[in-house]
């Protein structure tokens, strides 16, 4: 729940399923049980999930420690915890068969008997079901975290299934799988849903290469519904504003990729400075306190920028916050995927820096691909030149979301709807 991205999404899923559903009675199963209970959400509980992420676990406990992710205390912990998740497994089997047999379950209690008395498991909106980012490469960190990713989340769907319990995805990017091991676990978890809901047309197309046969509906992303539940301070800027959001995947770029990514933003957003009279608000959307989170990155960039002085870095409390100062800007330029969603919301132009096809689908569907440059294509004078063309074009790009923004918003209302509607009774039957 650092991610302000991951809070909007969580938050707009509990909203939807409240509209639709009045008298829902909402549990979750996360890893991240403070931060979720720090959201002040109406759930009736907040539980571990049956098998732990190893890399989430490592994380808080090296934050515990005070050690960074490049300790070899920290790899000791990550390995302790790869470990640990191949204990879970069999302790889960163990508490299925307990359950079955009507005696308390050793392990987990109180998530097996969630599942075994709910009508209806929900996957949340996020991109829980892939092996890495479309344009980016995969490396062994990345390939191990998220085979893990997605061993967990097949586990959670097997116990929900092994119940006879239904499981709706909600709003997901899907793929690239690049291994046998990504493929098989994607198989062996989006085939025991009930119904896929994919929200852009590449992921639709990889589900479907995948040979799933599972229910799928495309729709669109769920943070399109958020809307702040409490008004926060605005801030004053200096007009026009233009709100920045960088950082990138940890170890997802080599120090020269890196390198070549800040100093094209502190270059390209100089020079728009000077062409255009802009202020600029740094706006870190994942501030975890490890190396290179976009806070870090953020700070990077301001001091290779000339024009220090006309720029600031704000750190949000929370999603509500990030939201409102979003909407203030004349324009945004990010490279992650829900500072462009929630910006697209409140019909913000954009310039985004897309590392993934979730950025890219999202993009083409709003017919701004012109706004978008590939993370291997960056460059200073490629950045200008984008910024220049949606700065000059803001007006009608503003007008652009206001037209379709709200029709995508009573989409995925619908086909959330549609998904749910065979397994619980919602608003609009009753």
């Amino acid at each position: 729940m650092n991610n302000k991205g991951t809070q909007a999404l969580f938050k707009s899923d509990v909203q939807v399923v409240k509209e639709l559903v009045k008298d829902a009675s909402i549990t979750v199963s996360t890893t991240d049980i403070d931060g979720v209970k720090r959201l002040g959400l109406p759930l009736k509980a907040i539980l571990s999930p049956m098998v732990d992420i190893p890399y989430e676990r490592a994380d808080s406990m090296a934050k515990r420690l005070r050690v960074g992710r490049r300790s070899l205390r920290y790899k000791g912990l990550t390995v302790a915890m790869l470990i640990y998740m191949f204990i879970q497994i069999p302790l889960t089997l163990l508490s299925l068969m307990q359950a079955k047999i009507g005696l308390k379950t050793l392990y987990r209690n109180e998530v097996v008997d969630c599942v075994k008395n709910c009508d209806l498991v929900i996957s949340h909106s996020d991109e829980s079901f892939k092996e890495t980012a479309s344009l980016l490469p995969l490396n062994f960190t990345w390939a191990v975290t998220w085979w893990s990713m997605l061993l967990s989340r097949t586990c959670e769907i097997l116990v929900a299934r092994s119940f006879g319990k239904p499981v709706v995805m909600f709003p997901n990017s899907v793929g690239p799988f690049r291994t046998f091991v990504g493929r098989w676990l994607g198989r062996l978890s989006l085939n025991r849903c009930n119904c896929l809901l994919i929200r852009d047309p590449i992921s639709y197309e990889i589900t479907e290469k995948l040979g799933i046969y599972s229910p799928m509906i495309l729709t669109y992303d769920t943070a399109l519904l958020f809307a702040a539940t409490h008004k926060t301070a605005s801030h004053e800027f200096s007009k026009p504003v233009v709100g920045v959001s960088p950082g990138m995947y940890s170890n997802s770029l080599s120090p020269n990729e890196l390198n070549n990514y800040i100093l094209a933003h502190s270059s390209a957003i100089d020079r728009s400075i000077e062409e255009h009279g802009l202020s600029v608000a740094f706006l870190p959307h994942y501030v975890s306190g490890f190396r290179l989170d976009d806070m870090e990155i953020s700070k990077m960039i301001l001091e290779k920028m000339r024009h220090k002085d006309a720029a600031t870095i704000i750190e949000t409390n929370d999603v509500d916050e990030f939201k409102s100062i979003l909407d203030q800007m004349d324009m945004i330029i990010t490279s992650k995927m829900h500072p462009a969603v929630l910006g697209a919301s409140g019909y913000v132009p954009i310039l985004c820096i897309a590392y993934d096809h979730k950025q890219t689908g999202f993009f083409a569907r709003l017919n701004m691909k012109d706004c978008t440059i590939g993370i291997r294509a960056l460059s200073s004078q490629i950045m200008f030149e984008k910024i220049n063309h949606v700065w000059n074009n803001r007006d009608r790009i503003s007008e652009s979301l206001r037209n379709t923004i709200p029709l995508w918003q009573e989409r995925v209302k619908a086909a959330i709807r549609q998904a749910m509607t065979p397994y619980v009774k919602t608003e609009k039957e009753s």
